[in-house]
């Protein structure tokens, strides 16, 4: 990425340009041994204190979407980085960037849906803060969150810790949300409402881990979907993955908005789902566990953990054919999450 180049919508979409902008020119400045982790969250240990904490942005368009809007987004989307590190999520922050020209009832809507989310999830918003910039400087409303948690003693599901025999499961049908957020920023009708996922995980992953400690590891497919989540660990775990086409759980009317719009499932972003990786003697314990909670009902196994080719994804198509599934080069939604 030489100097003089722009920055464009892609670089922000979760794939390859976002790998890219990141490794040269906002990591190398800032490095240390935590942040090298590139998980979810940051796992820290104060005054003998297992914590989890995290920052994220949300920027998406439209600020309301079927099933959700920008302020259930940003807190679900918060405490579900945390749950991914096997926290209790606690106290969130809510900083909000406001556009000359936003309507105050939107505003209100938006800010009781986030203190409805926050309910659900079981934390608190307890900091904040408020700008507001000029008309055109922004699409209504930005929102930064922050999040801390307390993590499980003796539970690691950082992704590096995927490992050769393992299995990989999925807690629900991808896609959701992208589709959604997609359909009603571009004015598309299909023949039934496409929603959104957005949910907070927390409790789900609790009851995971309740029944299976030793998961190995936790990702959220949001940006880039399943197939920058995949990506990034069998980069981080040096191991390969292959995963089964006719296994992937995919709403019939998600795949015909994607075959329509030209989009791959694969790479649409979700905000409700978790990506699961553990031992295949835990594989039924963990579907039996994800099952029983409402947002896990759809759990299923989708593939396995390889030796190689190391740092791989492949689909085993339903023809019985393979191809590579590659990291996303950048997002064919932006501004979904």
């Amino acid at each position: 990425m030489p100097s003089d180049e722009i920055i464009l919508m892609s670089h922000g979409g979760g794939g390859r340009r976002t790998q890219q902008l990141l490794r040269d020119h906002v990591l190398p400045p800032l490095d240390n041994p935590i942040l090298r982790q590139m998980d979810d969250a940051a796992c820290l240990e104060l005054a003998g204190v297992q914590l989890a904490f995290t920052t994220d942005s949300y920027v998406i368009r439209p600020l309301f979407f079927p099933g959700g809007d920008i302020g259930r987004l940003a807190v679900c989307g918060t405490v579900n980085d945390l749950a991914m590190q096997g926290a209790q999520p606690l106290y969130l922050t809510l900083g909000l960037i406001l556009e000359e020209g936003l309507r105050v009832n939107d505003l209100d809507t938006i800010m009781q849906s986030a203190a409805a989310a926050a309910r659900e999830a079981g934390v608190q918003i307890v900091a904040g803060d408020t700008k507001v910039v000029e008309r055109g400087a922004g699409s209504g409303l930005f929102i930064n969150t922050a999040g801390l948690g307390l993590r499980r003693s003796g539970v690691d599901t950082h992704i590096a810790n995927a490992r050769p025999g393992d299995v990989i499961l999925i807690t629900g049908t991808l896609g959701d949300h992208g589709v959604a957020v997609l359909s009603r920023r571009e004015g598309l009708a299909f023949q039934t409402e496409l929603v959104s996922d957005v949910a907070p995980l927390n409790g789900l992953t609790a009851a995971l881990l309740d029944a299976v400690p030793g998961v190995h590891a936790l990702r959220d497919p949001t940006r880039g979907g399943l197939a920058a989540a995949l990506n990034d660990v069998a980069a981080a775990a040096h191991v390969g993955i292959r995963i089964e086409e006719k296994a992937l759980p995919v709403r019939p009317d998600v795949r015909g908005a994607c075959g329509l719009l030209g989009l791959e499932p694969l790479s649409v972003a979700n905000e409700g789902k978790a990506l699961v990786i553990c031992a295949a003697a835990d594989e039924e314990r963990a579907l039996a566990a994800l099952r029983a909670h409402p947002l896990g009902h759809d759990a299923c196994r989708i593939g396995a953990v390889l030796a190689a080719p190391a740092g791989k994804v492949l689909l085993h198509t339903r023809i019985g054919g393979e191809r590579l599934v590659e990291m996303p080069l950048g997002d064919d939604l932006p501004r979904i999450c």
